[in-house]
């Protein structure tokens, strides 16, 4: 009698391949991420340009000229309609994104989704640790940036990730993926709890009322722009005006919007809801506009030459963000996924080695828009230390995406060369030796 082979993701197994719907739904996401992440890149570099050119002061201007309703607490510069305004739309995407991970996606299952949180949250306290041992001897309250290295930029990573994995297995980028979500809804967090000045909390009861009457709507599938629209936009004024960062209205109201058509008609079988109408419709806006513009008018720092940059990174606050991205980042993802696999009877799937997960590991260190976010609500915008952080910020997300790209290019070259034997024997016999296709992947 020939001998079965265990399956290939066997149950327990730390990167389940998940369900066809799944697979098919991140490959797409990460198509449309790649074209974000270009967007991303090209508003940085031009900003970048402009701020280090001789016409740098249009680029002060343009960032600082101000405009809005005072009256309403909205009298702001482009480069904080920017943060405060465009960005509440990236964070309404990602809570769209983690809502339906946990309620309609593969990550429903609590095993599943245990240890996408668990490296996210070890992936963000190793890097504050870091910084926090580097940037404190610096004193004049320099700790108060240790959330900056803790984000991941989802629109970067995948879009390195789309760019050099074209044959890594669909597990390992689904990991990433739920990793980078859970990480801004973290992220998130740490803004509303620890980047909060000046709470009002008449303004804040206030957005309740807009806040509650949109979950309403959607609830019955109403989705009328012209009503979601104004109460989406009064709840974020209101909390703007209580104190608490604007973009936490995005992340409240997507948890609003149901996932699934309804609940009484056969749970997450039932059809989609409205998150993905949503979703589908802002995911272009938000990262094809709101990321790249907010990252034109948060990325323009004059560094100044070489002299200017060795200024910079002298200071402890940019010397722990490039520590805390790069190292921080990778030791707290890659140590919490080792140590799920070595106390748990989960084990690493076949098809893949810890340099694989070291690889994404480091990939994840990619940490660009929110750090940038977090930096400017920490030491002030436009403050000589803001600028430090950008620096920090730019140079450990560079470094963090080269390192990863040759750990992963390399290992996605491993991967095709077992794709194409697998088909040439195919080819040939039929269907593949089993035997030896699992034994190509035991020695890659």
């Amino acid at each position: 009698m020939t001998p079965t082979l265990p399956p290939r993701f066997p149950r327990g197994s730390l990167f389940p391949r998940g369900s066809w719907p799944e697979v098919s739904r991140v490959s797409e996401l990460l198509r449309r991420e790649t074209v974000g992440g270009a967007l991303l890149l090209v508003a940085t570099v031009l900003a970048l340009a402009w701020a280090n050119s001789p016409w740098s002061a249009g680029y002060s201007a343009l960032r600082d000229f101000r405009f809005g309703p005072a009256a309403l607490h909205l009298d702001l510069t482009l480069g904080q309609w920017a943060g405060d305004g465009l960005l509440a739309i990236f964070f309404f995407v990602a809570g769209l994104e983690l809502k339906r991970e946990f309620v309609a996606g593969d990550l429903r299952d609590p095993r599943r989704a245990a240890l996408p949180v668990i490296a996210a949250v070890c992936g963000m306290a190793v890097p504050a640790l870091v910084f926090l041992a580097i940037a404190a001897r610096a004193g004049d309250n320099a700790a108060r940036g240790w959330a900056i290295p803790t984000a991941t930029d989802i629109a970067f990573a995948l879009a390195v990730l789309a760019v050099v994995s074209t044959h890594l297995p669909v597990a390992l980028r689904t990991f990433l993926l739920t990793l980078a979500v859970v990480d801004d809804l973290l992220a998130i967090t740490v803004i509303a709890l620890f980047y909060t000045r000046d709470l009002h909390l008449q303004y804040l009861g206030l957005a309740l009322v807009p806040l509650a009457v949109f979950a309403f709507l959607v609830q019955r599938r109403v989705r009328s722009w012209w009503l979601l629209l104004p109460l989406a936009g009064a709840t974020w004024t209101l909390f703007h005006a209580s104190g608490v960062h604007a973009t936490v209205a995005g992340v409240l109201l997507a948890f609003t919007v149901p996932v699934i058509r309804s609940t009484a008609a056969g749970g997450p079988d039932a059809g989609p809801g409205l998150a993905e109408h949503f979703e589908h419709r802002l995911r272009p806006v938000s990262a094809g506009f709101a990321v790249p513009v907010f990252a034109f008018f948060a990325a323009g720092v004059t560094v100044g030459g070489l002299t200017g940059l060795t200024r910079s990174l002298s200071d402890p606050v940019a010397l722990g963000i490039v520590a805390g991205l790069v190292v921080g980042k990778t030791v707290g993802i890659f140590s919490s996924t080792y140590l799920v696999a070595r106390f748990t009877r989960a084990t690493l799937d076949d098809e893949l080695r810890w340099v694989d997960v070291g690889g994404v590991s480091v990939l994840a260190g990619i940490g660009f828009t929110v750090s940038l976010l977090i930096g400017e609500l920490a030491y002030g915008t436009g403050s000589v230390r803001d600028d430090h952080v950008k620096v920090g910020v730019l140079c450990g997300s560079l470094l963090a995406a080269v390192i990863a790209a040759v750990i992963l290019r390399a290992r996605n070259r491993i991967y095709r060369r077992l794709c194409e034997e697998e088909e040439r024997d195919t080819g040939l016999n039929g269907t593949p030796d089993v035997y030896e296709t699992q034994n190509r992947h035991d020695g890659a």
